[in-house]
C-alpha cells in the first residue's frame, strides 16, 4: 500500500518527523523544519506523502503541498541526491525559489540547504536547468496549498517560466541568456502566460 496523503489530528512533533493520529492510528513522517515549526499537537492537518519502500523499512516524507513531494522525487533523479539531501534542499528553498534557482543558475541558493555543497547544486543545476516542473500525482502541475493567493499562483507561474525558457533555447538562444530573459520578463509581469513570457523575453534579448 503506497500512501499519497493523510489527513487528521498532529499527535507529535519531533526534530526531524511528525506523527499524525487518523482514526487512531498514528503514522509518523519525516519532515522538514519549517513544515514542522508550522505543525502543533492537536492542529487538524494535512500531509502530502511520499512513500519509500525498501527490503527493510517503510518510510514515510511528508510535505504542505503535492508541488513539494513533487519535487522531492524529481530532485533524486540527480545522481548523488538521496532522499536526505532532497528534504534538506525542499526544507531550505521554496519550490517557486526552486524554479528561479534552476532558471537562474543560481548554485547558492539551493546550496542554502544542509549538507548541499556547491559543485552538488551545480550538477543539479545541470541535470535539471529547462526541464520541464515535475507533475501531479494525477497529471496536472503539482497544485500548491495555501490559501494566500499570490503563493496559490506560484505554481503555475513557475511552469510558464520553464517552458518560456525552453522555447527560447529551441530558437537558439543560451540556457543562460534564455533563463535571465524569462525572469526578467517573469518580475515585470508576474501573471504573464507561457506565450507572453516567451514575447517579452525575445524583447529582453533583443540587441539594444
Amino acid at each position: 500500500m503506497i500512501i499519497g496523503r493523510l489527513r487528521g489530528e498532529i499527535a507529535t512533533v519531533g526534530t526531524d518527523s511528525v506523527m499524525i493520529d487518523i482514526g487512531g492510528v498514528g503514522y509518523v513522517a519525516l519532515a522538514g523544519a519549517r513544515l514542522l515549526s508550522r505543525l502543533s499537537p492537536g492542529d487538524k492537518a494535512e500531509l502530502h506523502i511520499e512513500t519509500r519502500v525498501t527490503e527493510s523499512s517503510i518510510t514515510l516524507f511528508a510535505f504542505e503541498s503535492d508541488e513539494a513531494r513533487a519535487w522531492f522525487v524529481r530532485l533524486q533523479d540527480v545522481p548523488g541526491v538521496a532522499g536526505k539531501s532532497a528534504m534538506a534542499i525542499m526544507d531550505a528553498v521554496a519550490p517557486a525559489e526552486l524554479m528561479d534557482a534552476l532558471a537562474m543558475g543560481d548554485a547558492a541558493t539551493i546550496s542554502r540547504a544542509k549538507g548541499v555543497g556547491k559543485k552538488l547544486a551545480e550538477r543539479i543545476i545541470g541535470e535539471l536547468s529547462g526541464k520541464p516542473p515535475p507533475m501531479g500525482r494525477f497529471g496536472a502541475f503539482a497544485p500548491h496549498t495555501s490559501t494566500k493567493e499570490t503563493e496559490a499562483a506560484a505554481p503555475a507561474a513557475a511552469g510558464s517560466r520553464s517552458e518560456a525558457v525552453s522555447a527560447l533555447v529551441n530558437l537558439g538562444y543560451a540556457q543562460s541568456d534564455a533563463s535571465k530573459a524569462v525572469l526578467a520578463a517573469s518580475r515585470n509581469n508576474p501573471e504573464a502566460d507561457t506565450s507572453a513570457l516567451i514575447r517579452a523575453g525575445l524583447k529582453e534579448l533583443a540587441p539594444s
